[in-house]
């Protein structure tokens, strides 16, 4: 069942649209320019990233693939703006990201980007749409918007009936559906994936990338998704191969 999903989700990315040729010819929403990155242990410098060239183009869904230790999630932090790069740019939306402080990149993350982590990051006493409104808090949203959003992002995820239940009473693939629902309330221009199909079986994995697919289109967000899981990279329209902190030719 699940292969049979991914097949169709393969086709669907590759159907021509006028929309996507649109995309193609626009500016990327995001630029990666000589990224390397450096961390300390002890008297030695290691270098985790190595040069990384990349772009992400608005409306896509671009996936990180590589196996771990290859840098995928440092590379995802420094795109989010939870890191700045020891040497490089950043540039989202064409602001320098990596030279920006910590307050004004904390308020374009609450504004402009999502995240979801592979933990759900979802608050057990809270619902799942009590965690949905939250985000909708937190960006500074008018109260007014909040109850109309949250059914949005909850039925866009297949949970309104699921909607007043607690983390603890969903499965694992419900539990991630609500952290997207989360993760895009704010109306976000980019959303940041950690490996969110890394603790679910294939078919609750080809489910979720179908969610990020309708997302795309309804919402007309970016996605870039980091994953080691080969069966899901066909269904992305840009794929970027990482290998001891580079990315390579595929």
């Amino acid at each position: 069942m699940a292969d049979l999903n991914l097949d169709l989700l393969k086709r669907q990315a590759d159907a021509p649209s006028p929309v996507a040729a649109d995309r193609e010819n626009s500016e990327p929403l995001l630029n990666v320019r000589g990224v390397r990155k450096s961390f300390v242990s002890g008297s030695r410098s290691i270098e985790v990233l190595k040069g990384i060239e990349m772009s992400i183009g608005e409306g896509r869904l671009t996936m990180l693939r590589g196996r771990s230790g290859s840098g995928k999630t440092t590379l995802l932090n420094l795109l989010g703006g939870l890191d700045r790069p020891t040497v490089g740019e950043v540039n989202f939306r064409g602001r320098p990201l990596h030279a920006w402080p910590d307050k004004r990149l904390t308020v374009i993350r609450r504004r402009e980007i999502g995240f979801i982590f592979q933990s759900f990051a979802l608050l057990p006493m809270l619902s799942a749409w009590e965690n949905v409104e939250l985000s909708l808090r937190m960006a500074g949203i008018p109260k007014a918007e909040w109850k109309m959003r949250v059914d949005h992002c909850l039925d866009l995820v297949g949970l309104t009936k699921r909607a007043s239940h607690r983390p603890f009473e969903l499965s694992g693939g419900e539990q991630q559906r609500v952290a997207i629902a989360k993760a895009i309330a704010h109306k976000p221009h980019l959303l940041l994936a950690d490996e969110p199909t890394a603790e679910l079986d294939s078919q609750m994995a080809a489910r979720i990338i179908k969610v990020f697919r309708d997302i795309i289109e309804v919402e007309n967000i970016a996605i870039c998704m980091t994953t080691h899981d080969s069966t899901l990279w066909e269904v992305a329209d840009v794929v970027y191969q990482m290998v001891d902190g580079q990315i390579v030719p595929q």
